[in-house]
């Protein structure tokens, strides 16, 4: 990221923000929940013995995916000139140039769109080191090679996004090959739409709730993209990568406590779900709030150590702390939605989402016409504290029943205040300490482990008996 800002320029890296908004919004409109079912369907073929049907059904969205890519180039290229004119504001960049990059950005996200396909095959066949070192593999390419490319080839937005489609291009072949490889031979497999139609109402229910959930995720892009100028749009998106990094946690602990409570609401052991949720809770508040404090507080610090650009450290610090809290709270969220969808009822997720998303637009159209890029941040941060008190509300009305208030006392707002006590403590130390970023920080983290030990001695139990549920 710093060589990125060094060679391209802060409005030019908004072109960046720009192609990973539009992606995920790709991704939410066209996927259809195609990806989950044929990695749902190749599960159960590889349990049963017989991947036919799979690899039929492989076929036929393969050709649906790669048809879909072509059209979706040729949209971005078609559209090029509107979007450079209409939606995106620049102050050094010509029109003809924003044009030039939002048609290789049709290029990047064309080149991707089989990727999804193929990688949620090996998830389904298990082949998970093999997905793994191929998106490994894309990314450090894609990342060192752009690099390069600004370097020592032209250090224009284009360049980089001609040389990320091309990386992508091959990295798709080469899943491509491994997913055939994992589901079958692949002749004479033919086209099916019986086979589309027999998932189809599957796909249709996880993409509803997919489409909601990267709605919510990515409305705040979509509306300072479009209010924003590029530079000012390129300082929240550097601040959003920052905050997003606390779904390194998340993302890993969602795929691993939806299992298990997929597996005790199967059992009907309706107490140890109980147990597990709100201790899991307890446990995960009692980490991610101390970290969530860190790093607001140090958050210019971050920022400076990582660009080595004072004035960049003073406009992007304080977005990194209103989203960071949001990112935070909406983590905490992650037991909840949990629990609706072991218990096979994402109506309750969809409700919520649509719920927040009516709230969310006007709210942040609201306060970044007031407030500019901050009003966006805190229009994160704010809506995160009414998915808290809506989710909760809404999701203890009919799952684990008259535990609501407790949840939200004992295992959310608890680990929240003494989060909050000991790194507000360790501010002083930090107004004490020489001028000097990394020691501020290097305390920051500090107090964020006593924080982590001050919430888990203030419920030892909890850990024991987590531990005797998951065992």
């Amino acid at each position: 990221m710093p060589f990125y800002l060094r060679y391209l320029g802060v409005e030019s890296y908004g072109l960046i923000g720009f192609l990973t908004f539009t992606q995920s919004v790709v991704v939410a409109l066209l996927d259809f929940g195609l990806g989950p079912t044929i990695s749902r369907e190749v599960a159960r073929g590889s349990a049963q013995g017989d991947l036919q049907a799979a690899s039929e059904l492989l076929r036929t969205l393969a050709t649906i995916y790669w048809t879909t890519a072509a059209a979706i180039f040729t949209v971005f290229l078609l559209a090029a000139p509107l979007i450079a004119g209409r939606w995106l504001s620049t102050d050094q960049l010509s029109v003809e140039t924003v044009a030039s990059a939002a048609a290789f950005i049709g290029l990047v996200i064309a080149c991707r769109w089989p990727l999804g396909l193929y990688q949620s095959v090996l998830v389904g066949a298990q082949r998970l080191a093999t997905s793994s070192a191929i998106n490994i593999a894309i990314v450090t390419v894609a990342n060192v090679g752009g690099v390069a490319i600004l370097a020592f080839v032209s250090a224009t937005a284009q360049a980089l996004f001609a040389w990320q489609g091309f990386v992508a291009l091959i990295g798709s072949f080469a899943m491509m090959r491994a997913a055939w490889r994992s589901i079958g031979p692949t002749q004479r497999v033919p086209f099916s739409w019986d086979r589309l139609r027999r998932v189809w109402r599957f796909s249709a229910g996880v993409s509803v709730v997919a489409m909601t959930s990267i709605a919510l995720l990515q409305l705040d892009k979509g509306v300072l993209s479009s209010l924003l100028s590029l530079e000012q749009f390129g300082r929240y998106m550097l601040a959003v990568l920052v905050a997003n990094s606390l779904y390194v946690l998340l993302r890993p602990l969602f795929n691993t406590i939806y299992p298990k409570m997929s597996a005790l609401v199967v059992s009907g052991s309706v107490d140890q779900l109980s147990e597990f949720y709100r201790t899991g809770t307890r446990l995960l508040a009692s980490i991610l709030f101390p970290i969530a404090a860190a790093v607001s507080v140090s958050s210019n610090d971050l920022v400076y150590v990582w660009t080595r650009d004072a004035t960049m450290a003073q406009s992007v610090g304080p977005l990194v702390s209103l989203l960071v809290w949001g990112t935070a709270l909406n983590g905490i969220m992650y037991f909840p939605y949990a629990l609706q969808l072991a218990f096979g009822r994402p109506r309750l997720a969809l409700t919520v989402n649509v719920s927040l998303i009516a709230i969310y637009a006007p709210l942040a159209v609201a306060l970044t016409s007031v407030h500019g890029v901050v009003g966006g941040a805190a229009a994160w941060a704010t809506i995160n504290v009414i998915y808290l008190f809506l989710g909760t509300w809404l999701t203890h009305r009919h799952l684990l029943r008259g535990i609501a208030a407790r949840w939200l006392t004992s295992n959310v707002f608890v680990p929240l205040v003494i989060s909050a006590l000991v790194i507000g403590a360790s501010t002083w130390l930090v107004r004490e300490t020489p001028d000097s970023a990394v020691l501020r920080i290097v305390i920051a983290a500090i107090a964020a482990g006593v924080a982590v030990f001050a919430n888990v001695a203030a419920d030892r139990a909890a850990v024991r008996r987590l531990m005797d549920v998951w065992t």
